[in-house]
């Protein structure tokens, strides 16, 4: 996907437990529906802890979040993680977004909050 270096493997234990804070610790604080989905959406990316499947379970953990948000599993033909595997452009761009605010000091993942609206929007309302 691109020049991405994960965390070492022996601080990876360390950067999950951070993910799984900031969710916990900002799950109500959050006034964006998209805002948690779209940052365990690039952190479990960024992370990268498993030899293989880490965009498939960061989009996956980022649907959990976003039914969970919602109460329960959310209508639509076509879910949120299947739209992003039809055009992955915007979600590569996304992730690197948030990628480049990291490394300049900041976390910004609203491109990819936006993005993830977008596609639950498609969603909900069934649209292609």
């Amino acid at each position: 996907m691109g020049s991405h270096l994960p965390p070492h493997f022996n601080e990876v234990d360390n950067w999950m437990d951070r993910f799984i804070s900031f969710v916990h610790e900002n799950w109500n604080t959050d006034n964006h529906p998209t805002l948690i989905p779209a940052y365990a959406l690039w952190r479990l990316n960024w992370i990268h802890p498993f030899i293989e499947g880490n965009g498939r379970t960061a989009r996956a953990a980022c649907y959990y979040l976003l039914c969970l948000r919602h109460g329960g599993l959310l209508p639509g033909r076509k879910i949120v993680p299947e739209r992003i595997r039809e055009n992955r452009a915007p979600y590569y761009a996304a992730l690197k977004a948030a990628d480049k605010a990291w490394s300049e000091g900041h976390f910004d993942v609203t491109e990819l909050a936006d993005y993830l609206q977008d596609l639950l929007v498609k969603q909900l309302s069934d649209k292609d």
